[in-house]
């Protein structure tokens, strides 16, 4: 064994990528697993423009209605509501702030998403079960700005805190499920081949059906 060969296994056998006996220490992923693994990471690690791109994507999966993952085995829906901030890094615009109970899913917007913007920052409501969590998130490092929590159901002190810490955790578990959801999409083969075309398409869409149906679901809420 050369000098160069047997550094080379040093170096391997100090970072953990082999064992005593030379056999690596894990069995190696294939390769959507690795992408999975990176957009993961690149995501928590403070990359914008995949945060930018959850939020666009969720955007366009919630205006159906439908959930858009299931957590605790209840179906997790989204409902964008109020401000939505949308940047972008070339053009004549890149920055566009758009305010109303419906802009999310406006024309405007969607017209701007396909220009080139994409969502940096929006309000939006999760409903899990009966519980409806209100949530400001940033795409820079996925932050919650704001956030409501559901009424808490407890009368005494003590109860309430541990209710309200209960729900906050929930509420970070339901945010990590929505991720979870866009990076299981964001590493697959369809991404590129279905689902941003499909994006584009709904983005040059035209409002009709959409817009009453979108209306429908925020007069829902508003009963409840």
């Amino acid at each position: 064994m050369g000098k160069r060969e047997q550094a080379r296994e040093e170096a391997a056998f100090m970072r953990g990528d082999v064992g005593v006996d030379g056999g690596a220490t894990e069995e190696k992923k294939d390769t959507a697993e690795v992408e999975r693994d990176k957009a993961r990471e690149a995501l928590l690690r403070g990359k914008a423009y995949l945060g930018r791109e959850f939020l666009t994507w969720l955007l366009w999966r919630s205006e159906s209605g439908d959930p858009i993952t299931e957590f605790e085995k209840l179906g997790l829906t989204v409902l964008f509501t109020g401000r939505v901030v949308l940047k972008g890094v070339s053009g004549d615009v890149t920055e566009l702030s758009a305010r109303g109970a419906m802009a999310p899913y406006s024309e405007q917007v969607r017209h701007s998403l396909d220009r080139g913007l994409l969502v940096h920052q929006a309000r939006m409501l999760l409903t899990h079960g009966e519980k409806a969590y209100e949530v400001t998130l940033d795409a820079e490092f996925l932050d919650v700005r704001a956030a409501k929590l559901p009424e808490l159901m407890s009368e005494e002190d003590d109860s309430r805190t541990s209710e309200r810490l209960f729900l906050a955790e929930q509420l970070s578990a339901l945010i990590h499920a929505l991720v979870e959801a866009f990076i299981a999409v964001r590493a697959g083969k369809a991404w590129s081949k279905q689902i941003v075309p499909a994006m584009k398409e709904w983005m040059r869409g035209e409002e009709g059906t959409r817009k009453q149906t979108t209306l429908q679901r925020a007069a829902n809420v508003r009963k409840r």
